[in-house]
């Protein structure tokens, strides 16, 4: 996956700090809606959290895929096993 070139808890910060939301998407180049998103996830977060939340959320999905691949080779040895020779 590649790296994203916004910085979404630290535009959120911006609009906080009193600019207005259609100010901040368009310096950065984002939809209302985008914006809108990422202050759902990162509202009430401070900027040190959430940098540390991406490099989690990254790993939790590389554990989620590597336990789907584990579970589909057990089932496939479950099958395997299963049936009579």
């Amino acid at each position: 996956m590649t790296p994203s070139r916004f910085t979404d808890h630290r535009d959120i910060a911006e609009q906080e700090a009193g600019a207005a939301t259609a100010d901040v998407c368009r310096k950065h180049g984002i939809s209302s809606a985008t914006f809108n998103k990422w202050k759902a996830k990162y509202g009430g977060l401070e900027v040190s959290e959430g940098k540390r939340l991406r490099p989690l959320e990254d790993e939790n999905g590389r554990l989620k895929r590597m336990l789907a691949d584990a579970m589909l080779d057990n089932a496939a040895l479950k099958d395997l096993l299963g049936k009579k020779w």
